[in-house]
């Protein structure tokens, strides 16, 4: 019933094309390596292998396809830990339609997708896991943004909003490769290798303006 109500949301954008469903993760890898998608839409919790260890491998098997990971809130932990398998993103399965739509072509362009309610739970999560030090966590996002200049701090708040660099060069007035540059650069001195975990410290350093408000 979920993948039945996930395929009509998307079948109501013309540019959506779903070319595959899968019941588990294995099948989920099988369909990856058979039609290379540019997005897919990951469970967490599915039999026979579960959405974080299909993501993982999906990543490692084939990277150019972005995973975007379907969640709720009592599946905080799980998020957290998908941080570092290579996932563009996260989102409700209670969301707003529109936001699961926003998220595909998000990731389809290379963007991360993060909502803002996701972000916080997560942020919450990570807290939790370290001794609830939330202070102590905002407090080292801004030193480690501090030491950005203030056009990579610029990309990294339009980073954690979940534009991709096409967007972000429209909006800076500078060509696609320039902030290639820019957000390789903020990976390097963030030491993180994703457009998610660079949104999660954009978050905690108070880089970002709450989209869902």
């Amino acid at each position: 019933m979920i993948r039945a109500g996930v395929k009509a949301i998307l079948a109501t954008d013309p540019e959506i094309d779903v070319v595959a469903e899968a019941a588990n993760g294995r099948e989920a890898i099988a369909l990856t390596l058979e039609h290379r998608p540019d997005v897919v839409l990951m469970d967490i919790r599915m039999p026979v292998m579960d959405g974080l260890a299909a993501t993982a491998e999906i990543k490692r098997q084939v990277p150019q396809t972005s995973v975007l990971v379907l969640t709720t809130f009592s599946e905080d932990a799980y998020v957290a830990r998908a941080l570092g398998d290579g996932a563009s993103g996260f989102m409700l399965k209670s969301g707003d339609p529109r936001e699961l739509l926003t998220g595909v072509h998000a990731a389809a362009a290379g963007a991360s997708y993060l909502s803002a309610k996701v972000a916080e739970r997560v942020i919450s999560e990570l807290n939790r896991s370290s001794g609830g030090q939330a202070e102590a966590r905002s407090a080292l996002a801004q030193k480690r943004v501090s030491a950005l200049t203030e056009r990579e701090q610029e990309v990294l708040a339009l980073v954690g909003s979940g534009l991709s660099n096409a967007d972000i060069g429209r909006r800076l007035h500078v060509v696609e490769g320039t902030v290639k540059s820019y957000v390789s650069a903020i990976f390097t001195a963030l030491g993180v290798r994703n457009r998610v975990q660079a949104a999660i410290i954009a978050y905690e350093a108070g880089l970002v303006a709450d989209r869902d408000k």
